[in-house]
C-alpha cells in the first residue's frame, strides 16, 4: 500500500504589525515570516474514509478537538475538486509543534493536507487555485501552503515571496501555556500602529537584516506578556546570549525566537536556554 507524507513546517513571524482594521473587524498585518525545518510530519495512506489519528509528543493538547482542521481541508478540498481523491485517506499526524503557540501549528496542518491531496489528485491544480481554498480555512493558511520567507499583508492573505535570504538560524523556547489569538487582539490597546518599513535592498545580506529587524515590531508582544509574563522572561534572557541578533516574540505567542547567524551559537544557546528552564520547549533550526 502506497504511503504519502507532507511535511508542515513552523511558522516565525520576525516582524508582524498591525496597522489598521477592515469594516468588518479585522485585523490588517504587515510582517516578514519565516519557515523552519522543525514541522509536525503528516503521513497517509489509502482507506474507506477519511480518518485522523494523532500522535507525538503534542498529541494530548489536539485530543477534545471535535474536528480536526485537516479533516476540514481535505473535505474543502474534495468539495472543490470532486472525486479526485482516494475514496478515503487515513491520517497520522505526528504532532511535533506546541499547540496554540504563535507558530502556525494549526494553519501549518491545513497547508500541508492541501499540499498533499493536490499531490495525489488526478486533477491539474495551480497553487494559485490551491491558495484561493487556503484562505478559506483561515488568513494563515495561504502562506504556510507556501512554506517559503515572505512579507505578508492584508490580514495575512497576501503573500511575496522573498529570495533570496540569508542562512540564519533559529532558536525557539516555549513556556507550555497556550496562547488564544483572539484575546491577544482584543488586549491589543491601538489597532493602528506604524507601517513596517520596507526590507533593504540587500536583505541577503544578514548585517543588512539585522539592521531592519531592529526598526520592526510584534505589536501582539505586549498584551501576550499580559497574559503569559514568561515571554518577557524567555525574550530577555535569549537576547543575552552571545550571537543572538534579535529575541522577539511569534505571532500571538508565546513561542518567542532568537535569531543567530551561525549554527554553532545556535547550538549553544538552545543548550543554555534548555538550562535555564528545563521544563519549556526549546527547540533550534535553520530558516528554510
Amino acid at each position: 500500500m502506497s504511503v504519502w507524507t507532507e511535511p508542515a513546517p513552523a511558522k516565525i513571524n520576525l516582524s508582524l504589525h498591525v496597522i489598521g482594521q477592515t469594516p468588518k473587524g479585522y485585523h490588517q498585518l504587515q510582517g516578514l515570516t519565516v519557515f523552519t525545518k522543525l514541522s509536525d510530519e503528516l503521513t497517509a495512506r489509502e482507506a474507506k474514509q477519511d480518518r485522523l489519528a494523532i500522535t507525538g509528543p503534542f498529541a494530548k493538547a489536539l485530543s477534545g478537538e471535535g474536528s480536526n482542521i485537516i479533516l476540514k481541508a481535505l473535505d474543502l478540498f474534495r468539495h472543490h475538486w470532486p472525486k479526485s481523491l482516494p475514496e478515503g485517506l487515513d491520517i497520522t499526524l505526528e504532532k511535533m509543534l506546541p499547540v496554540a503557540a504563535g507558530i502556525g501549528g494549526g494553519s501549518a496542518d491545513a497547508a500541508a493536507a492541501l499540499r498533499m491531496a493536490a499531490r495525489l489528485s488526478q486533477t491539474d491544480i495551480s497553487i494559485a487555485e490551491l491558495a484561493e481554498v487556503a484562505l478559506e480555512l483561515g488568513a494563515d493558511v495561504p502562506m504556510c501552503l507556501f512554506s517559503r520567507t515572505c512579507i505578508i499583508g492584508g490580514v495575512g492573505e497576501k503573500v511575496q515571496i522573498v529570495d533570496p535570504f540569508p542562512k540564519l538560524q533559529l532558536v525557539l523556547a516555549n513556556p507550555g501555556i497556550g496562547v488564544p489569538t483572539a484575546q491577544i487582539f482584543r488586549l491589543l490597546k491601538s489597532k493602528k500602529n506604524p507601517v513596517m518599513p520596507p526590507l533593504p535592498t540587500h536583505v541577503e545580506h544578514s548585517a543588512a537584516l539585522a539592521l531592519w529587524l531592529q526598526d520592526t515590531r510584534n505589536d501582539l508582544e505586549i498584551p501576550a506578556i499580559e497574559l503569559v509574563p514568561q515571554i518577557a522572561d524567555l525574550t530577555r534572557e535569549m537576547g543575552k546570549l552571545s550571537g543572538c541578533i534579535l529575541s522577539r516574540m511569534s505571532g500571538s505567542g508565546a513561542t518567542i525566537f532568537g535569531v543567530f547567524g551561525a549554527e554553532k551559537q545556535a547550538m549553544s544557546a538552545a543548550k543554555q536556554m534548555h538550562q535555564k528552564f528545563p521544563n519549556f520547549w526549546v527547540a533550534q533550526s535553520p530558516i528554510m
